[in-house]
């Protein structure tokens, strides 16, 4: 270990490992294992941590059982990514991020139900037609499918919408540690909440810095 340890500390988002656009021509597997590599040997050589609370880690394994991922790939994130439960009772939240949040999703129900209204009026006008090439869909149903779409991405895109992703950035704020993800509405509020953040694409390229900052043959050969 170096003298004079970086002690940087990053909580990672399930988006890290699963996001194709981070992966290249890899598979996910290949990936993955890559991945964590990188966070051994940064964590061996600069004392850089890496943390994700219980709900994000329970996700992610629950998505890479689900891909029959390894043993080899779920032992590696279990001994160099830290688990840790964020302190819910004691860190605190601005009362203007409560407010502004509150806006926010009363702005998108109404959106929301602006798009229902739009699909009922669509379903009424061709309600008797089929679709084309899918004689057992109707306009209707292809409607609702539409609608489902948009719904979800209006009121669900870019904002802050689970458990997991909360419990994310109060562990960052808890160990004023940055956040690594790819979600849009992490990154949001990560800005929102003052906490440093960093593009999952750009998590790899970080740890190979730093440690070709100690072995540069090795270490720069690689990217």
């Amino acid at each position: 270990m170096v003298d004079r340890p970086l002690r940087q500390r990053f909580v990672l988002d399930t988006s890290l490992f699963l996001t194709p656009e981070i992966r290249d021509d890899e598979d996910l597997e290949a990936a993955c294992l890559d991945l964590l590599d990188l966070i051994s040997e940064a964590k061996l050589v600069h004392n850089i941590s890496c943390y994700m609370p219980p709900s994000i880690q329970a996700e992610l394994t629950t998505m890479l059982e689900d891909r029959a991922i390894s043993d080899e790939v779920l032992t590696k994130l279990d001994t160099w990514v830290i688990t840790k439960s964020p302190a819910h009772h004691e860190v605190r939240i601005p009362a203007d991020l409560v407010y502004e949040f509150i806006d926010e999703m009363s702005e998108r129900v109404d959106r929301g139900l602006r798009v229902s209204e739009k699909a009922v009026r669509k379903a009424e006008e061709s309600r008797a037609e089929t679709v084309e090439e899918h004689d057992h869909m109707t306009e209707v149903d292809k409607v609702i499918s539409d609608l489902r779409d948009e719904y979800r991405d209006t009121l669900r895109q870019g904002v802050l919408d689970s458990r997991e992703d909360f419990d994310l950035l109060i562990l960052a704020q808890e160990l004023e540690a940055g956040v690594v993800t790819e979600d849009q509405g992490i990154i949001n509020w990560a800005e929102d909440f003052g906490l440093r953040y960093l593009k999952g694409r750009n998590f790899p390229p970080l740890l190979r810095e730093y440690l070709a900052a100690g072995d540069p043959d090795r270490w720069r050969d690689e990217t």
